[in-house]
């Protein structure tokens, strides 16, 4: 899919709010029973300027006792361990949250990229400009962030430019990569998914000074529309400038983060805001499923 170059129009009429209901069940199935599983969940939505979580809950079978904590980052940790021995586990996580982001709050954004380096004396952008774990900063990394940000003096604009970029050049595609490809396998296939094109446009924007965090969350897609990332979990990048905090793009679909986005956690990179992570104890292979509802209430009920 080959864009023009220009942002996506915002979805709804400017101002639009969202009430919407999701339903996120993942299963695992093992070959032969396992124990000793500790697993760490990141699936409460946020409450901030641009969404409200009304109700969550999370439940495990077989039954675990959980235990919540904030990370490094500040996102709301799920933790649970199950110690006897089991051959399934399913996770289902029940939330109901308001999205309210106004696209009118990105107009008129700009910062001259001449004073990006004032970012690197803020504590809360450090992290966002470093290599991490998912995001390297080769001079492959280098040679395309000077051809994106040839002529491009203010770094709003410059960010734009990198979320065209990454949504021109590379094909999504869920078949390529996992959830363990780093940056520069991306970079040689040319394609893969939002956690691809998220680590992508992140990699970019560190190399040229602007601060860049990972995102995951859910995108609601109703029918007939033409977004992609939707089948479950979302991944996006916000990305910080001074005196305007940390601004959401998508370069999947190449828009702004709008009331369709459900943000849930933040990080460096995919290995700091994954929805869930766990080991066992065992020699099973598992398989995994998922499935994910969004309802909004106001329309689909």
């Amino acid at each position: 899919m080959r864009s023009s170059g220009r942002v996506r129009q915002p979805l709804l009429p400017l101002g639009g709010i969202m009430r919407l209901n999701i339903v996120h069940r993942t299963r695992y199935r093992y070959s032969s029973p396992v124990s000793e599983n500790f697993n760490e969940v990141r699936l409460q939505p946020v409450s901030d300027d641009g969404q409200e979580c009304h109700h969550y809950e999370l439940k495990t079978s077989p039954v675990a006792s959980l235990r919540r904590y904030h990370d490094f980052h500040l996102n709301l940790v799920d933790h649970f361990y199950i110690g006897e021995p089991h051959e399934s586990l399913e996770i289902e996580a029940r939330s109901v949250v308001t999205t309210l982001r106004d696209p009118r709050r990105l107009e008129g954004v700009s910062f001259p990229r001449s004073r990006l380096g004032e970012c690197l004396r803020l504590e809360r952008c450090y992290d966002f400009l470093q290599r991490s774990e998912y995001v390297a900063q080769d001079v492959e990394v280098w040679r395309m962030a000077q051809d994106v940000g040839m002529g491009h003096d203010d770094a709003w604009g410059l960010a734009l430019a990198m979320l065209h970029h990454v949504y021109r050049e590379f094909t999504y595609d869920p078949a390529a990569t996992t959830v363990h490809t780093r940056l520069l396998e991306v970079l040689a296939l040319k394609r893969g998914v939002c956690q691809d094109f998220a680590h992508i446009m992140i990699g970019l924007c560190r190399i040229s000074g602007i601060p860049a965090r990972y995102v995951s969350g859910y995108l609601y897609v109703k029918p007939g529309e033409n977004l992609r990332g939707e089948l479950a979990s979302h991944a996006w990048v916000e990305v910080y400038l001074p005196g305007h905090g940390w601004l959401g793009l998508d370069p999947t679909n190449n828009c702004p983060v709008d009331q369709h986005h459900v943000k849930m956690a933040v990080g460096r990179d995919y290995a700091d805001a994954a929805p869930i992570r766990g080991n066992f104890k065992g020699r099973a292979s598992q398989q995994m499923t998922v499935d994910l509802k969004i309802v909004r209430e106001d329309l689909d009920a």
